[in-house]
């Protein structure tokens, strides 16, 4: 990943402000040309700076209502192969490697609690997982959000 000059981070500061700013805009707001944002947003992408463009949207408004986090172990030896089959299951909204006693943190939406139990059942099947221990997403409290970062962000000299 690349360093963050000051017109870097004024432009992911207008991206959070406005994430579907066109350059055009976001030229105007800066007072760069449209050409120079456009070089920058195409390095930036390239450089990893971005996640995703994909659209996020409500799982419930799909149908998937349950928002459960679980927990799983795993023999580390297979874990790559492991990573593979969990992206297979299309519940699975992401799954993040951790450090300490739980090998595996997986995000799934499902329809009811039966479809949670088979879901949880079928990672359990997966040849190489110990272990999974479920919890409920009650609400969230926090989203995901860069915003306050953006105040702590230092740029490159």
């Amino acid at each position: 990943m690349t360093a963050l000059d000051s017109v870097d981070l004024e432009l992911l500061r207008a991206l959070v402000d406005d994430p579907r700013a066109t350059v055009v805009a976001l030229a105007d707001r800066l007072g760069l040309s449209r050409n120079t944002v456009q070089t920058r947003m195409s390095r930036l992408e390239r450089s990893g700076v971005f996640h995703s463009f994909e659209r996020t949207f409500s799982t419930e408004a799909l149908g998937f209502p349950i928002d459960a986090f679980i927990n799983v172990t795993v023999r580390q030896a297979e874990l790559p192969r492991i990573k593979a089959e969990l992206a297979l299951v299309p519940e699975v909204l992401q799954a993040h490697g951790l450090s300490g006693q739980v090998d595996l943190l997986v995000r799934v939406a499902c329809r009811d609690a039966q479809h949670l139990f088979d879901t949880d059942a079928r990672i359990l099947a997966i040849d190489g997982v110990e272990r999974t221990e479920t919890s409920l997403a009650m609400g969230e409290v926090i989203a995901y959000r860069v915003a306050p970062l953006m105040g702590l962000a230092r740029p490159a000299r």
